[in-house]
């Protein structure tokens, strides 16, 4: 199946950021309870040993994703792990709520173009449910960069273009109406937009059907990490890891030692 880029309400400047946040509440609030990201533990907790790493600034974060479940795995092997979310259009409640959970996350309140991220923020780059977002050549730029700054950068999808994706996300309005009472902060508003006016469900159904549909296959990161400058300055791995029903695509690149 043909990757095809179409558009995701997430993405749109006009759509209102307080739906945006519900949407990227129910995403973290899923993730970090089913522990999605549980497959490449190992892999993420090698790579950061073994480049002696200890912060993570986190690429267009949404609400923080299933970064909270992660840190707790993580923190076993890396007590001093310190985590910053960014993103271009940053979920403030969500992100004060993750750092009161754990005070070992910051934030940065102004937007953080994954593209452009200034070499200021040291750190292992990560993008979890992201990176699908960018076009070819906006996610060639986000390598680009990477490499131009000399920072691993970490790549990780737990969908694709596969019809089992696609049915999961078919369920995806079911999940939202399942879990919107027990998501923090309560809200009023939340509630109204997911069940008298279903927008915050029907959207994430779109979203997550067009975000199957926008994923990278392992042969298209490897493609795009072919036309990069320079590029045999860090070691690459592309893949996908499975535990139980998930599975997870990554790509991570470190620089080489000198």
């Amino acid at each position: 199946m043909k990757r095809i880029h179409l558009f995701e309400f997430e993405d749109q400047e006009w759509f209102p950021k307080f739906l945006r946040n519900y949407m990227t509440d129910f995403l973290q609030f899923l993730s970090n309870k089913a522990k999605i990201y549980s497959p490449i533990i190992p892999l993420l907790t090698e790579t950061l040993q073994s480049n002696q790493i200890d912060t993570i600034v986190d690429l267009a974060s949404g609400g923080g994703g299933g970064l909270l479940s992660l840190n707790k795995e993580l923190k076993k092997h890396i007590p001093d792990l310190k985590i910053l979310l960014t993103d271009y259009y940053p979920n403030i409640p969500a992100f004060k709520r993750t750092k009161s959970l754990s005070n070992n996350f910051e934030y940065i309140k102004n937007p953080v173009d994954a593209r452009n991220v200034s070499k200021n923020l040291k750190g292992f780059r990560s993008m979890f449910l992201s990176f699908h977002h960018f076009r070819p050549h906006d996610a060639k730029k986000i390598l680009q960069n990477a490499i131009d700054c000399k920072m691993g950068i970490g790549v990780f999808e737990v969908q694709d273009r596969s019809m089992a994706s696609i049915i999961g996300m078919l369920l995806s309005p079911l999940s939202v109406i399942l879990t919107t009472p027990f998501i923090r902060p309560f809200k009023i508003s939340r509630i109204f937009f997911t069940y008298l006016i279903p927008i915050v469900p029907l959207c994430v159904l779109w979203d997550g059907l067009v975000s199957c549909f926008r994923t990278y296959s392992s042969t298209e990161m490897e493609s795009l990490v072919n036309t990069l400058e320079n590029k045999g300055s860090f070691n690459w791995k592309i893949g996908s890891k499975k535990e139980k029903a998930t599975k997870v695509l990554y790509l991570v690149g470190t620089p080489k030692k000198q």
